[in-house]
């Protein structure tokens, strides 16, 4: 039987698209470049756009065609902000182009949502400020961005603040390595939060710092906060770390939108059996929506893999339907 939330018009179905993507500082990201091997000219930070305006029209019309009602724009250097037009790089979109398209987006019956990833594994987009992580300067520049965003976006309903993958593992093969830890990584996430929050929005983020610090997260997490846990294997063993957070967050009563990917799976099972699993151990009201989550540059080459992912979704969707 088909969850009633599922079914509802109102049931979240949202799709990841990069305008910006100096979203890593290094190419040395080999287990990704391994999956995909296009990606390694594009990995690491450049200054300039890598973005096709003529692939991200034809999956706009994919998107709304697969039944898809909810964009998630990862904007980082794509705009140059009035406030730090210095983030921006060569052919970055202009703050008009951008209300522009946003509008076009509106018009086609999608619900364009901002994001802006502030983990220290993924702020290459910064530029200089991914070097000046929790100092004043720092603070100020994160709050003007995050103001103008959510004024561009006239006020969105939710904004995307990233927060992922901050470890030193993570980043050991970077040149520059940064993480918070401890009081300062919540000390600044708080920040994030309340920001967002002071612009009348409500903040969302992925959810893996819950897999290595459960308690403390569920001590300190603001049930405010929108979860996007992930888990982009098949086999949805419920001992599994990441699988068991799904569980966890429902339990204490978190709001969730469970993000899928076709990055790792090459038999595309992914996506469906996240919703499958999502159904079966998430109730209800908590269960707001999925998010399919491509992970590669909007650009032609990588235009095949954005339509299966969101054939992925169009196919889910319409195996629901009574």
């Amino acid at each position: 039987m088909i969850k009633k939330s599922t079914a509802s018009k109102d049931f979240i179905w949202a799709y990841l698209i990069h305008l910006g993507y100096n979203m890593w500082a290094d190419s040395e990201v080999s287990e990704w470049c391994d999956h995909v091997p296009e990606l390694t000219e594009h990995i690491s930070a450049k200054p300039y756009l890598r973005f096709s305006e003529k692939l991200w029209d034809k999956l706009l019309l994919q998107m709304v065609k697969a039944g898809i009602n909810m964009i998630v724009i990862d904007l980082g250097e794509g705009v140059r902000y009035d406030s730090h037009p210095e983030i921006s790089v060569e052919n970055s979109w202009s703050t008009t182009h951008l209300k522009e398209e946003l509008s076009k987006i509106r018009n086609l019956g999608l619900e364009p949502i901002p994001k802006l990833n502030f983990s220290t594994c993924h702020d290459a987009w910064l530029g200089t400020y991914s070097r000046c992580v929790s100092t004043p300067s720092y603070y100020q520049v994160c709050s003007d961005l995050i103001a103008e965003v959510a004024e561009l976006f006239n006020t969105p309903r939710f904004f995307h603040l990233g927060y992922d993958e901050e470890s030193a593992a993570l980043q050991k093969s970077f040149d520059y390595v940064v993480i918070r830890q401890f009081d300062l990584w919540w000390h600044d996430f708080l920040f994030f939060v309340d920001e967002v929050e002071k612009q009348g929005v409500r903040p969302w983020i992925w959810s893996d710092y819950i897999w290595n610090h459960p308690k403390e997260f569920m001590d300190k997490m603001p049930k405010s906060v929108l979860q996007s846990n992930w888990y982009y294997g098949t086999t949805f063993k419920e001992d599994e770390i990441a699988v068991q957070a799904y569980t966890e967050l429902a339990k204490h009563g978190y709001d969730q939108i469970p993000a899928a990917s076709n990055f790792f799976d090459p038999e595309s099972l992914n996506f469906k059996k996240t919703v499958e699993f999502c159904e079966k151990h998430i109730p209800s009201p908590q269960l707001m929506g999925f998010i399919q989550t491509p992970w590669v540059p909007t650009l032609d080459v990588f235009s095949e893999r954005h339509s299966q992912a969101i054939k992925l979704v169009e196919t889910t969707i319409q195996n629901l339907r009574p």
